[in-house]
């Protein structure tokens, strides 16, 4: 589970990676210090971390950051480095022997119950449970949340996109540049594509986390040029391997003269510089070639020059891949660029080209995303940034890491704000859904009452309401599987991909009603009438 006792070595430099032990605020550490004083370091206790709201004012949220919390907890110890800090902010006169404590902590007393990631969570049910010594697991609390929060806002967020854009459309997650700081960025890449989206433009998140990237050029390469250039070697062999190497950039100029007369431009209408990019950019990726149009004037330039170029490429057995625009309203440029590929393509007897994808980007939002996808749009390839990594309709989801369990007795917090108040007690949770597989309600129940039954009628007690309410599952689904027990991991986890495969089937279990992303009624939550007596009791001892 972990090094020995002093040893220094990393057992998962990735665990180390995601978060530090020392990731976390320094009240954690102040109350270790006095359950340690207090005799109660090893009580064993149960916290649970949930959220209150869904998030942007949507029906649901989607489960993310597991994995990164189970490859924490593996790793998870304190270094000489970390005790010596820590004592270098508590009191001075702290009992050494406090410290001789921390050193030989480790996880291998935790156990950790979860939603796979990928699955749709409701509001208080929890995202994790988190069983073991009490110093310990309060130590977790911060960086769990860190862990959590934003993994699943940002999964939600992508999902979110994802529906809105429908499954056909490629969706690119390049919000790199505008995250929040590289570790905001990583996680933004890996759980966009946990949430639907097709690659990233990060490619760190593709060596690390299997995320697949995507990228081409930026109008920076465009206008590096001015067409006095002089390629190194202009000549290109056919696809197919046969054949003599041509010069690229002479065709491409004969292609120019051809294209500009289709067009009714004069041949000195586009850009010089923009051309001798396009072909920079062919010779070194004949069989990735993509052009951005707008660095100058989209129909004027940077379309006759993709043109010519993509063409004097088709001449050689190679196919362009796409074209992007960045700027302007890009659904009516798409339409009319697709029109050009279309007409261009029958003038030259060349098919490929009328379907070759038309990309865009540029501050894109749900409901400029909304536009881009309508009926009828040319649009292929949609890049979403800093409206998908930043979060701006919603920054934080607002999760919570709550004490429910003290040695087997439960534990409330009872305060003057209901919607703070926690439910107690060690807790299962199970997915109720009707004849046709729709979403009736989740239902919280303790941990040792039996688990509904298939067509049985249940009584259960919806959150918020006075009154209870009786429903017949058709089919029940435990909401929490067990993934570390006692430090030691019990079944492999899901990868990545198959996370994603997940969350889509989740996705797909939404009703029209819930798919819908503003005002709509989040999935009902109920508790058991033995949880919700539990409930009751306990606020009345309080008040008494």
């Amino acid at each position: 589970m972990a090094a020995p006792p002093g040893s220094e070595r990393d057992p998962d430099p990735e665990g180390r990676a995601a978060a530090r032990p020392l990731l976390t605020d320094l009240y954690q550490v102040t109350m270790a210090l006095g359950y340690w004083r207090a005799g109660r370091a090893q009580d064993t206790a149960e916290f649970e971390l949930y959220f209150r709201r869904c998030p942007f004012g949507g029906a649901f949220a989607l489960a993310a950051g597991l994995r990164d919390c189970v490859r924490f907890l593996r790793a998870f110890r304190l270094r000489d480095a970390d005790v010596q800090f820590l004592a270098s902010v508590l009191p001075p006169d702290t009992d050494p022997a406090f410290f001789a404590h921390l050193r030989a902590l480790d996880c291998s007393a935790v156990t950790v119950r979860g939603l796979p990631e990928g699955s749709l969570a409701s509001p208080g049910v929890p995202l994790l449970q988190v069983s073991g010594p009490l110093l310990v697991v309060q130590l977790l609390e911060t960086p769990l949340l860190c862990l959590v929060s934003y993994a699943s806002l940002v999964a939600t967020n992508a999902a979110r996109l994802r529906l809105i854009a429908g499954p056909k459309k490629r969706l690119l997650e390049m919000g790199l540049r505008r995250a929040q700081g590289p570790d905001g960025g990583l996680t933004a890449s890996t759980y966009s594509y946990l949430g639907g989206f097709d690659s990233s433009s990060n490619v760190l998140a593709g060596q690390l986390r299997g995320v697949p990237v995507a990228g081409t050029l930026a109008h920076s390469f465009v206008t590096s040029f001015s067409g006095t250039e002089v390629p190194p070697d202009p000549m290109l062999a056919p696809a197919a391997g046969e054949g003599p190497r041509v010069d690229l950039a002479a065709r491409v100029e004969v292609w120019l003269e051809l294209v500009c007369a289709h067009l009714g431009l004069g041949a000195q209408a586009p850009h010089r510089g923009e051309r001798a990019a396009f072909v920079a950019y062919a010779l070194a990726f004949p069989r990735a070639f993509q052009g951005l149009l707008d660095s100058y004037c989209v129909q004027r330039s940077g379309l006759p020059n993709f043109l010519a170029v993509a063409l004097a490429l088709g001449e050689l057995g190679y196919r362009a891949v796409g074209v992007r625009l960045d700027s302007g309203d890009l659904l009516q440029q798409a339409w009319e660029v697709r029109g050009v590929l279309r007409t261009t393509a029958a003038r030259f007897q060349v098919p490929w080209l009328e379907s070759v994808p038309i990309a865009v980007s540029n501050n894109i939002d749900e409901e400029e995303l909304a536009r881009l996808t309508q009926e009828g749009s040319e649009v292929d390839i949609v890049g979403v940034g800093t409206s998908l990594v930043t979060c701006p309709r919603q920054p934080s989801l607002g999760c919570v890491y709550k004490l429910v369990a003290v040695g087997g007795q439960p534990r409330m917090k009872l305060t003057e704000d209901p919607d703070k108040q926690t439910l107690p007690g060690s807790k299962a949770a199970f997915r109720l859904l009707g004849p046709d597989g729709s979403l009736l309600l989740d239902l919280l129940q303790l941990a040792e009452e039996p688990p509904p039954q298939v067509g049985q009628e249940l009584r259960v007690w919806p959150r918020g309401a006075r009154e209870p309410l009786t429903v017949r599952p058709a089919h029940v689904e435990p909401l929490l599987k067990l993934w570390v027990q006692q430090g030691q991991l019990r079944e492999p986890l899901p990868s990545l991909a198959e996370s994603r495969a997940f969350a889509q089937q989740s996705l797909s279990r939404l009703s029209p009603a819930h798919r819908r992303l503003e005002s709509i009624r989040p999935c009902q939550v109920a508790l058991s009438e033995q949880l919700q007596a539990l409930v009751d009791r306990l606020r009345a001892q309080a008040v008494l």
